[in-house]
Order: C-alpha cells, then sequence, then structure tokens
C-alpha cells in the first residue's frame, strides 16, 4: 500500500535560487492542463512572522523538476495555499495571519487566478476579517470553499465560537453560501474541517474540535444526507485530526491527517478542571509528543475514522496533497521534520527545518 518516499523541497528539480526558508510546510498540488502545480508555505520556522511566503511551483514531467511561476509576499505570515480548478481556470487561495509568533490572528482570504498565458493575477481579498479557508475542491461537480471564522477563540479564555462556512461561487473570487438557509454549518469549538461524498451522495468529514465544546475536545465525526449537504450531525472523537483531507475513492471516504503517537492517539487527556485548565494541559501534553501523517478509513455504520496506516513522517508534520496518478493509486504530498532524522516532539519540530515529501500509496481496488 506505502510504496516509495521521495524528497522533493528542497530536491534536485528545485531550482538553486528558489526563495525557499528552513520551514516549508502548507501545501496543495493539482494536476491542471498537463502540468503539476504545488503550492508551499515557506518561511523561518513553523510560526507565525513577517518573513513568510507562498510559493507556487510548476512541472511538466509530472514532478522531476519545478519551475518558480508565482511568489506571494505580504510581509505577514499566510498559510493554507488551496488550488481550485474551476470552469477550466486555476484559483490559488491562501489566507492573511499576523506577526506575533504567539498568537494565532487570522486575517483575510486571498485570490488569484492563473492566465492562460502562465501569470498569476494580483492577489485580491476573497473574504470578510477573520477568516480561515481551509479547503476547496469540487463537490458533487460544485465549487465548494470551506472557511472559518473565529478562530482567534481557539486559545482564548473562555468558551470558542468559531463558525464553520460552506461557500459556493461561479466565478472563483466571489463566495457566498452553498445554502443561504443555513450559512454556518456548524458553530463552537471545531476549525478546520473537510469533507467528502461516499458512493450514495452522502456527506462525510472531520472538524478539528481542539478549542473545545460541550466538554470535549478533540474532532468531529461530521455527516449530512444527501439532499441537504449542510445539515450536520456531528459525534464526538478525543483524538485530533489535525489538517483534514477527507476524499473519496469507490464510494468508501478516506482522510489524510495527523496522527498522536501518545496517549493512545487521544488528545483530550485532561480530565479535572474547567475548559481553560482541560485545554492548556491538552496543549501542552501534545506538543511534547511525537506525530505522524496516517491514512485513515471512515466506518460509516461507526459513525468512526479507523488509522490504517502511518506514512514516512515525524517531528513537524501533517499537512496533505494528492494528486491521482491510476484508478486506486496516488501521490501524497506533505511536509516533515527530516524523515532519516531523530523521532522529535511535535515542538521540537516546529522549530526546526521541514521539508517536502512525496509518497506513493495504493488504495484497495474493491
Amino acid at each position: 500500500m506505502i510504496g516509495p518516499t521521495v524528497q522533493v523541497v528542497p530536491g534536485p528539480g528545485i531550482a538553486g535560487d528558489a526563495p525557499l526558508g528552513r520551514a516549508n510546510n502548507n501545501l496543495d498540488v493539482i494536476e491542471h492542463r498537463g502540468a503539476r502545480f504545488l503550492a508551499i508555505r515557506t518561511s523561518l520556522v513553523h510560526f507565525a512572522s513577517p518573513w513568510t511566503r507562498i510559493v507556487v511551483f510548476r512541472s511538466d514531467d509530472s514532478g522531476s523538476t519545478w519551475a518558480t511561476e508565482q511568489v506571494i509576499d505580504r510581509r505577514r505570515d499566510l498559510r493554507e495555499p488551496r488550488f481550485l480548478e474551476l470552469d477550466g481556470a486555476l484559483f490559488l487561495y491562501c489566507f492573511e495571519a499576523g506577526v506575533n509568533p504567539f498568537a494565532f490572528q487570522p486575517g483575510r482570504v486571498l485570490a488569484t487566478r492563473r492566465t492562460d498565458g502562465g501569470a498569476w493575477s494580483v492577489p485580491v481579498v476573497a473574504s470578510p476579517d477573520d477568516a480561515v479557508v481551509w479547503r476547496t475542491k469540487q463537490l458533487g461537480g460544485r465549487p465548494l470553499m470551506l472557511r472559518y471564522r473565529g478562530g482567534g477563540d481557539s486559545y482564548a479564555r473562555g468558551e470558542a465560537s468559531i463558525e464553520i462556512e460552506m461557500l459556493t461561487t461561479t466565478d472563483g473570487f466571489d463566495w457566498e453560501p452553498w445554502n443561504p438557509d443555513r450559512p454556518v454549518v456548524h458553530r463552537g469549538g471545531a476549525g478546520e474541517c473537510d469533507v467528502a461524498l461516499d458512493g450514495d451522495g452522502m456527506l462525510w468529514g472531520v472538524a478539528r474540535n481542539e478549542a473545545g465544546e460541550r466538554g470535549r475536545f478533540g474532532s468531529l465525526i461530521c455527516s449530512a444526507p444527501a439532499d441537504d449537504l449542510t445539515d450536520w450531525t456531528v459525534t464526538d472523537d478525543p483524538r485530533k485530526f489535525d489538517s483534514p483531507l477527507v476524499f473519496g475513492h469507490r464510494g468508501e471516504v478516506w482522510m489524510l491527517a495527523r496522527r498522536q503517537v501518545a496517549n493512545g492517539g487521544r488528545y483530550d487527556v485532561a480530565s479535572n478542571g474547567g475548559r481553560d485548565r482541560r485545554l492548556l494541559v491538552n496543549q501542552f501534553r501534545y506538543w511534547v509528543t511525537s506525530k505522524r501523517l496516517a491514512l485513515w478509513r471512515f466506518d460509516r455504520e461507526r459513525r468512526a475514522v479507523e488509522w490504517v496506516v502511518d506514512l514516512p513522517s515525524r517531528g513537524d508534520t501533517a499537512f496533505a496533497g494528492i494528486v491521482w496518478t491510476g484508478a486506486d493509486a496516488m501521490l501524497v504530498y506533505n511536509y516533515s521534520s527530516p524523515i532519516d532524522g531523530p523521532d522529535l516532539p511535535w515542538f521540537a519540530g516546529q522549530l526546526g527545518p521541514t521539508r517536502i515529501y512525496s509518497t506513493e500509496v495504493t488504495l484497495p481496488s474493491g
């Protein structure tokens, strides 16, 4: 199931003068008009800084060599690059954040479009303030953006009020509610979220409940009926599936997300005290333990997520993108601390160098 892993960034296919920092992490990848595009966040460290860039690479030989095609530099932190193919055009989104390494300060979502000549438009604002784009994709033939607002509440005192929105668009720049009657699909402690459809058209997904809600921390397993994909039902899971990428394959639903190696995989390990104390304990014990990028499968009958296998990864890791190379084969792009280095605690990995790798993965054919 797991094939060879190759280091991509920095790597022999990347020009030596590419504008790279020590920390190369948040990414997305897509195939468009015969070329492969890889967008990454590159900076000094994992944490917010004004020296952050979003760099877009293009490969015309299936990832053997890469040319730098676009650099976004706003003198602010930039995160979550996301591609979307819409009516034959390629769009890229990301969001601005602050420059304080000790605070999460979401700003605005930016959008840029690639022209037929290969140039990219000047990034424009495509959201209100305090917005994070988490995923853009085609869902059932309709463009989808999963966005959350209020993310600054994640680490603040008191109960969080983070709103997850499902949005759609006709032009790639202006986004409106997927369902005008339900513009917010969930409100609470969950932010990072991704979804996919099963073979019956039913929605399944995961939302990371890091900030806590209803006295629970970890993640939410989300589902919705095919006739109203915004009518979510959620089930609590004490594990925290950071950076989820949810996708369908042969009627089943799968996910790539971070796995907590310690504590039986649980994020919610603090049983005593109020919300703020439990958040602090959960965060500390999460920071000082090892992580992996893992492949997971949804058990729809049990409304649960099952671990399948870890991909080569360690330290600071887990922010995946995929390109399909066959009916059951895909190439998973991910960032990690050096996979041939020590198995660092997550926090230590965030202070060190991180690289982009690709790993061949084959899923069951039936």
